[in-house]
């Protein structure tokens, strides 16, 4: 079998051998979507992370016969058209629970140690001039005792939940399909966390419920000190409207996510003047090394598996 990897400067650096074993295999770093055609017209196997293939590209393949989503989500992917054609699609689930899971509680814990703040006074060598043995400008938090509201209570929010709570947090969660709500923590409605909670993290999927789900009005009802974390999809949070915010009310953001990747020249979050009040990490949450190691073994496992039942 024919298998070709569109991007695969998704993954990182791999090993290429195991999937050279399981047939002709070709990588390529990245793909446009005019390039798809011509480099995927003969292959059997199709590895993709976002490169899209719609009805109008799945059509010319005449050989394709398994597409691999190098990812959880499968959005990139003209599935009902995969399945009416004997195209098997295949994706990744799991792998990164516990690296998003982690990720989530380092952006909260920065945010609370004002941790942004802190170093920059260091690194400018602020630290050096001053009168005492420490600097107390802003108000750090402890995460002990706050009420921590969950977005989306899947496996990551379950994984976030239990962080939290090992550190004294009180965890709460709203289910954007209003069908999860039967749990082992309360659940509120949206309006009832965004007022309640001082952290508000988002594990949520992207679709025509969570679309702009945090805009200006949701804003509106954070705490002082609130801290919001988007660690679903780009596009659940309003990224205007939490630029403006930033600048008129006390509450903080983090996020691993943007509507459009990569970020957009002269972004709103990129102003100086909310700097100290937001952390933007580029799409990394899943990426730890464990987390990159299990999707490369699911991947093959995906494949294999396929091989073998035909």
């Amino acid at each position: 079998m024919k298998l070709v990897m569109l991007d695969a400067l998704t993954l990182g650096d791999f090993d290429s051998k195991p999937f050279e074993q399981l047939g002709d295999f070709i990588k390529y770093k990245t793909t446009t979507q005019q390039q798809v055609i011509e480099r995927c017209i003969d292959a059997d196997i199709v590895l993709t992370n976002k490169v899209v293939l719609d009805s109008n590209i799945l059509s010319q393949l005449k050989n394709l016969k398994l597409i691999c989503v190098m990812a959880t989500g499968t959005n990139n992917i003209d599935v009902a058209y995969a399945e009416a054609n004997n195209i098997v699609v295949k994706n990744a689930v799991g792998y990164s629970t516990n690296a998003v899971a982690q990720h989530t509680l380092m952006l909260a814990l920065s945010l609370l140690g004002r941790l942004n703040y802190y170093t920059r006074y260091v690194k400018n060598g602020e630290w050096v001039n001053s009168d005492i043995f420490c600097h107390l400008k802003h108000d750090l938090q402890d995460l002990n005792g706050k009420e921590w509201g969950i977005i989306g209570y899947g496996s990551i929010g379950k994984q976030v939940s239990k962080l939290a709570s090992a550190f004294g947090a009180n965890v709460s969660y709203y289910s954007t399909s209003g069908k999860n709500i039967k749990n082992d923590i309360p659940h509120k409605t949206l309006d009832d966390l965004l007022k309640t909670s001082n952290i508000i993290s988002i594990h949520a999927p992207l679709n025509n419920a969570t679309w702009n789900l945090i805009g200006a009005k949701q804003l509106e009802q954070l705490q002082s000190g609130a801290i919001l974390l988007n660690l679903g999809r780009g596009g659940i949070v309003n990224e205007g409207d939490i630029a403006k915010i930033l600048k008129k009310k006390d509450i903080f953001f983090g996020t691993d996510v943007l509507e459009k990747e990569p970020m957009i020249p002269n972004h709103p979050l990129l102003d100086s003047n909310i700097s100290s009040k937001v952390l933007i990490t580029p799409h990394v949450a899943w990426a730890y090394k464990d987390a990159r190691q299990r999707l490369i073994s699911i991947i093959l496992d995906n494949i294999e598996s396929f091989i073998n039942k035909r």
